[in-house]
Order: C-alpha cells, then structure tokens, then sequence
C-alpha cells in the first residue's frame, strides 16, 4: 500500500508487508548541500508471503548511492532504483538479511521542509506523514516499526548540538575538526517518528523524577538569547508529565526528554519519540512579547505532543487512515488537560467555537471526509480538523456514553493490550466495549460517516408531562449520499421557574443514563413524567455531541437558560442563541440599506452576564465576543453577502455599546490588574474581559482616543497587541493607529514572533483597502516568502480571516490567491495547500462571488505544474 505522487489510496487495499523490519542503522555525515546517508536495514520475509516477492522501498526525489546485501554490492540486475521507488530481487526466503542503502541529499534545497532540511544553520527533520522518504529509501509506512540506532558526524563547530531519538549514547571527536553523536532508541518506532537535530543551540534544562521514581532530564533547545523565554515551556511540560501520570496513568520511559524550537516549520510541533521539534511561536513566550492567547497555545501544544508519547508513539496507527487514531485522541486529552489546567467552562466555550468556525464548514463542504476516512490521494491534506478536533469530539462521546469509570477502564485496557502496536480505530472501540460489555457497532458510525447531524426538536407540556420529540438527520457529502441514524449523546436538564432542575419521576421512549439522552433511531420521543411545571429545556450541554440542533425556543425560554443553568455552557450558547437572530436580521437590514434594530431583550441578557460578578471574567468575555462573521455566514448556509454581513454585525455591536457604555467604562476599572505580569488563567481573564469593554467602549464613542492611550501605557503583549488591532480596525486612517503601528514595529524589530502578529494585525483590516494594503506589505523589508509563519500572519490570514478584504465583489481577492498559491507551491506544497483550503466555502457566496472563485479555482487547476498537494485540494472543491 504505497502512496505515489497522486496515486489514489484506498482503506480497503490494505496489507502488511512482505518483509519485517528488524533494526535500523542510520549514519549521516552531516553537510550543507552534499549530506550523506547510510542506512543500514535487517529484514526477514513474513511468513506465508511469496518467496519471489521483492523488497519494495519508497523514496522521494532520491538518487541512489550505494546498494549493499550483507555488506555485499548488489549486482545491478537484481535490483531497480527510480527517484521514488528501490525493488530488490532475489532475497532470502527465511533467513535475516542486511541491506544497506546510501543516499546523498542536499538541505539547504530543501525548501518543502520535509525530510531532512537546513534552515538558519540548523539541520532539522519533519518526516510525518511522508519525510523520510526524502532522506533515504525505506518502507515508508506507520506500520513498520523498529529500534533505531543513529550516528551523527559533522562540523564540531557548526554542530555543536546533534539531537536523534531515543537515549544518548555517547560522542567525541571524529576527525580533523569534525565529531560524532550517538543515539539508541530501544522502543520500536515507525519512520514517521523518527527526528534530527544538529547545529548551534542554546539550551536550558531541568529534572523530572517519574511516578516510579525514576529522574528524568529534560531539555528544551532554542537559538541563542531566547533562552529565557522558554521557561513557560519548561514548565508546561512537567506539568503535562505529572498530569499523564495522574490522570491516564502513563509514565515516561526514557532517560531524557528534548524540545527542540526552529523558525521554519511547516506544523506546528511533531512528536518525535523523546525528541519532539516545535515551531519556536508554541515555546517562546514572555509578558513583553506574547499574549495570554500564545502562553495557553505553548500549555495545550507542549502537551499534546508530550501525550502522543502513549497515543501516537507507543501506540501508533497500523495506516495513515487511522490517523485520528492518534490525533484525535490526543487532541482530548489536552483539551482535558487544559481544562483541568485553566477554566473547563471556558476551555470548553473556546474549543466549541474553534470546531463551529472550523470543522462545521469543513463537513458542509467540497472538503467533507469521515473521521476515518477510506480514500486518500494526498495524505498531508488530512490532517484536518476533522480527523483532529471532531476525533476528539468523538473521544469525548465515548467518555459521556460509559461514564468517567467505564472510560478509564477501556483507555487502561487499550494501553494493555496495544503497547508496542500499529492499532487501528476498531481495535480501540474494542477495548471499551470489552472493558464494559457494551456494542458501540452503532456508535463507531461517528467514525465512518461524514456531515454534521442536524437534530430537530420539539416539544410539549401537559399535566404533569414533558414530551420531547428529537429527529435526526445526516446530510449527504461527497462520497456519501446516503446515511444512518447516529448514536448521539445528549446531556439535557429540565429547568423550573426557580431555576431549580427537575426530576421526573419516569421517562420512557429511549436509553437515559443519568442526565444523558441516547438518540439512536431517525426520530425518537421522551416522555417525562411527575413534572410540576413547564420546564425550560436545555439540550446538548456542554456540547455532549457536535451536532446542529434546530430547536425554536423562545426569547424568554433562553433568558431563563442563560440566567440559571447550572452548566456555564449552556448559559454562553443560551446568550449565542439569542444573538444569531439579531445578526441574521442585521445582516439583512444591511444588506437592504435599512436600519439595525435588535431585540431588547437580547442586549439585556447580555449586560446581565456580562455584570454579573459571580461569573468569572473569561466567561462573561466569551459572551461579549458574539458569533463571528462565519458563524453568522454559516447560520445563512447560502447566497453570502460577506459586506452585508460585516456591516450588519458591526451595527449590533454598536447598539450593544451604546446600551451598555456604563457598564463597560466600570469594567475597564474592575478589571485592571496591578503588579507585575502573570500568566495565570484568572489574570487572563481579566484581560480579556477588560480589553472586550475597552472595544465597546471605543464603539460607543467613535474616537480612537482610548484606545491609543491603552497602547501608550500598556506593559504585557496582550494589552499592547488588543489595543493595536482596535486602532488598525476601528480606526485604520486614524494618525493614533499610523504611529501605533510603526511604534510597535520599531520596537519589536528584532523579534520575528512579534512582527508576525504586526503582519497579521494588518492583514485581517476589513475594507475594500485590504488588498492594497497586503500587496504592500508583501513589498515590505520584513516579509520574508520562504518562511512558513511570516507567509501565514500575511496570506493566510488576509484568506482565513478577512471576510471583506479577500471577498471583494470584484474576485480580485481570490485572483491575488490564486497567484500566490501559484508562487508558493513549487518551494512548498504543504503550505500551499493549506492556504488554499481557505476557498473551502465558495460556493455558500453569492452568486457573482462565488463565479469570480471558480475562476480563481480552475486557473489553479490549469497550472501545468501543480503538487499533488494543491491538485488534490483544488479538484475536490471544484469537483463538489
């Protein structure tokens, strides 16, 4: 099951190997252009398998070197070697054999960042999904695992540090100014999983000591002078380790453990077994360069990868169709972690609006693949928020359905009987069946079907019965046009006028485990008995399943939620409930040349929570923030007017400001913070819940003179960039916003981190003037093409995340993607691809619109050179 430049890869043609991979061998003689790869391999023919079967190696852009069998050269006919293919002939039928394989390769061309490459004088390594083809031919899949030994050889002064997997084993001088190091990693591993690391690095370095009370080193390399900004890190990481212990029982099992931080990445950290490298945006953090918003990113992606140490490396997946075998298992379990680090309500809030404004349009689209998908063309294309953020989601339905026990009883028999595995998503729905006598057959649909379920809702009162009749429905997606029911989780309440929530005395029409509501069937109906009064439903809480209810409850219903229910979720999506409306209308009024109005009622529940001083900071910003323009387009589902939209949501917030100026004025006072920075949750909080009454504040009064004196005085990275982007996007001709972002320029010149979110701040400036000002930037001194963040902060975010600049009526937005797009693929295809998924919802536009992307689309498709990355993409929107 091989993956050539855009052959089509189907779940169903899966099958092992016909040979087993004993033990790796690699040696590098490190050099900038010229590297040199020996990579020693012992094999043995599965059993059972065709004693003529050749041994079939992958490569990618490779020129084969040397070819040895048992320390032997291979004789030319016995063996074919293509830049992408090694067949060898005549092998063995039983005995163990050595093949031995020596490649050269060039990192410093190496602009994909892919396999092995050299950026800023330090080699690094990103071999998930399909890197180490790049560096020597090898069985290139998740499924062959093996110990690996590595030697390292280069320049003692220019390698000072040379990192590998595993435990070191030791190094010295080599030669005449050259040295060596030496690694043994004992776990058997997949090539995916293997990493180096070698240049001039500082570092700094702590103790762990584990559960079992063994010590552990930790060290966490950067480039010189930043060490001190790695501290926060240092930090995250022992309490991810501690945390692993404590909650899933799991414990570190090497000698040391190693964070190496580089510029150029295409990801933004991988897991290597004991040696994982990040993007340096997800480990350096200090108050005066990075925001309340970087230190929980550095928090949630330290551990996530930490965490892929049992989900993901001990425990890997058998094919790259499991893949949210790992990350969407992963993802839960630093959303768990982050929960239990920082606030759950809020965390929860934050993770739910990241899946609506991410994965929801990815499901309702062209894109639209299961969790676990069955067919692949490009497989970089799937790490998606599907595979990762509705795989978690899917991770967190198991834990609702069998309770917190009856999970930990299935995660702990997993861990048992995988460890050391190449698993796959029905090994692991196994083990929690068999953990607790449960068939989750249906369940695992969550797995296989795509499309986000549409529950419909409806309900009556009468005596003392509460009837509730729910309908389920999946819609078709590409590939997929029919469906079946879904296993779906609800966790409900049944609120009194007290606020109180009641306990019926019966309830029949389906499973209900505790405050839990099974829907299995098309359409299912609950009847509650001994009710005293009408209740208040709120359903789906906590977002128990990630699914679109249609649920027609009325303003005062809603109120009701949003003051008393017990869940702090619910309470935020009671407040989003009753927003969307006044958005949608809003945008229509906008769009008609009327005025905005909004509900009364709406922008007193608001001010309500929002002054409501029992309810912690973070959660009454969360509520201030409302649904973003993508919720609202993804609420009208068609015909997009994203002006309309902007105009619309912006009068709402205007009204809102006007209604609330009081009470946003005394917050920007409650909320101030003495003292020195920290970037504790609570405090984090009350930043953010300052700097949402500081925009209101600045909407009401329609002067950019508050917000430019929080820019002069602020001392913390979050005040100083909030207080930017209100002045570049409230006020952009503004003089206070023109100096403002040249002070800011000026001052963090040197800091590469810093200017990216200068670029971005810009970038995501609505207005027709957005283009201009981005091709400008483009022209900038500090805009740097080859560096993934830098093209990100400018490109990426103007599509991503400028609805009005990038969707201008005339296409000239989408035109300026398309050559960009263009322009980056040949140099690196990955990037491309994942700027270019930022069209994924062209066809929900207007109809002028929507014509002027296809156009964008197909000259992109017409390019006669395009990577197999960017056609797979661009063929499946169009295609749709």
């Amino acid at each position: 099951m091989r993956t050539d430049t855009g052959q089509i890869v189907n779940l169903a043609d899966y099958r092992p190997t016909d040979f087993v991979l004993e033990r790796v061998d690699l040696t590098f003689e490190l050099d900038p252009t010229n590297t040199k790869v020996d990579a020693r391999l012992i094999f043995h023919r599965r059993e059972g398998v065709d004693l003529k079967a050749p041994l079939v190696l992958d490569g990618d852009e490779l020129k084969l070197s040397g070819l040895l069998f048992d320390q032997r050269e291979v004789p030319a006919s016995q063996y074919d070697a293509t830049p992408e293919l090694l067949t060898i002939r005549d092998l063995p039928a039983e005995a163990p054999f050595e093949i031995t394989v020596t490649t050269y390769i060039n990192p410093e061309a190496n602009t994909q960042l892919m396999g092995l490459y050299r950026t800023n004088g330090i080699y690094c390594t990103q071999c998930e999904a399909e890197g180490f083809r790049r560096i020597t031919y090898f069985p290139d899949r998740p499924d062959v695992l093996a110990p690996y030994t590595i030697t390292i050889i280069g320049d003692k002064a220019a390698n000072p540090v040379m990192l590998s997997n595993g435990n070191f084993l030791g190094g010295a001088g080599y030669d005449e100014g050259r040295a060596f190091a030496a690694w043994f990693d004992p776990h058997p591993k997949p090539s995916y999983l293997f990493a180096l690391v070698a240049g001039d690095l500082g570092v700094i370095e702590d103790k762990f000591v584990t559960m079992s009370e063994r010590e552990v080193t930790l060290k966490i390399y950067v480039e010189h002078g930043k060490e001190d900004r790695a501290s926060y890190a240092m930090d995250a990481l022992k309490r991810s380790m501690k945390w692993d212990e404590e909650r899933f029982g799991r414990e570190y099992d090497l000698d040391i453990f190693q964070i190496v931080a580089v510029s150029d990445f295409n990801m933004g950290a991988m897991e290597n077994k004991g040696l994982n490298v990040f993007n340096d945006k997800y480990v350096l953090a200090d108050p005066a360069t990075a925001t309340d918003q970087d230190y929980a990113n550095i928090e949630a992606i330290i551990a996530h990868e930490y965490f892929h140490n049992w989900t993901g490396n001990r425990i890997t997946c058998r094919d790259w169709f499991q893949l949210c075998l790992k990350e969407g298992l992963t993802v839960y379990r630093d959303h768990e972690f982050s929960a239990d680090m920082r606030s759950r309500p809020v965390k929860r809030i934050a993770e739910v609006r990241h899946l609506k404004s991410e994965q929801f349009p990815e499901d309702a689209g062209p894109l639209a693949h299961p969790v676990r998908p069955t067919v692949y063309r490009e497989i970089n294309n799937f790490y998606t928020t599907t595979v990762y953020e509705k795989g978690s989601e899917v991770t967190r339905m198991i834990a609702t359905l069998l309770g917190a026990d009856g999970f930990k009883a299935g995660m702990d028999l997993y861990f048992e009987r995988h460890d050391g595995d190449a698993a796959t998503v029905e090994n692991f729905v196994k083990c929690f069946e068999d953990a607790n006598g449960r068939d989750l057959s249906q369940f695992s649909r969550w797995y296989h079907q795509a499309g986000t379920p549409l529950v419909s809702v409806s309900t009556a009162y009468e005596a003392d019965k509460f009837t509730l009749t729910l309908e389920q429905t999946v819609p078709a997606t590409p590939g997929q046009t029919t469906k079946e029911p879904m296993h779906i989780p609800l966790s409900f309440a049944l609120i009194l006028d007290n606020g109180s929530i009641a306990e019926p005395a019966s309830v029949s029409g389906g499973e209900v485990t505790g405050d839990v509501l099974h829907l299995t069937e098309r359409s299912q109906t609950f009847v509650f008995t001994g009710i005293s009064s009408r209740p208040v439903l709120s359903l789906n809480r906590s977002f128990s399943a990630p699914i679109n209810l249609s649920f027609d409850q009325t303003t005062e219903d809603l109120v009701h939620i949003a003051r008393h229910d017990s869940d702090l979720f619910s309470r935020w999506q009671a407040l989003t409930d009753l927003a969307l409306p006044n958005l949608i209308k809003a945008t229509s009024d906008a769009r008609d040349g009327k005025p905005v109005t909004c509900d009364q009622a709406f922008i007193a529940a608001l001010l309500e929570a929002t002054a409501d001083t029992k309810l912690e900071p973070a959660f009454r910003a969360q509520a201030l923030a409302l649904p973003s323009e993508s919720d609202i387009a993804r609420e009208l589902g068609c015909n997009n007017n994203p002006d309309a939209i902007h105009d619309g949501r912006q009068a709402v917030l205007a009204l809102i400001a006007e209604a609330g100026r009081d009470t946003f004025l005394s917050l920007t006072e409650e909320m101030r913070i003495e003292g020195a920075f920290t970037p504790d949750a609570a405090s984090a909080g009350k930043r953010a819940l300052r700097n949402s009454a500081l925009g209101y504040l600045a909407l009401a009064e329609n002067t950019p003179a508050r917000a430019a004196e929080a820019f002069a005085k602020a001392d913390n990275m979050t005040d100083l960039a909030q207080a930017l982007t209100l002045l570049a996007h409230r006020f952009p001709d503004s003089t206070e916003a023109k100096d403002a972002l040249d002070t800011f320029a000026k001052r963090f010149a040197d800091n590469p981190l810093v200017i990216d979110k200068w670029f971005l701040i810009q970038a995501t400036i609505p207005g027709e003037d957005a283009l201009a000002r981005v091709k400008a930037l483009m022209e900038n001194e500090r805009f740097n093409a080859s560096n993934p963040n830098r093209v990100r902060s400018l490109v990426g975010a103007f599509a991503f995340s400028n609805a009005t600049g990038f969707n201008r009526a005339d296409g000239e937005g989408y035109g300026f993607l398309a050559t960009q797009i263009l322009a980056i693929d040949p140099k690196n295809p990955q990037l491309a691809a994942r700027i270019l998924t930022s069209m994924r919802s062209w066809r929900s536009l207007e109809s002028a619109r929507a014509d002027h992307a296809r156009d964008a689309l197909m000259e992109i498709e017409r390019a006669p050179q395009l990577s197999t990355d960017v056609r797979d993409i661009v063929e499946r929107m169009l295609k749709a």
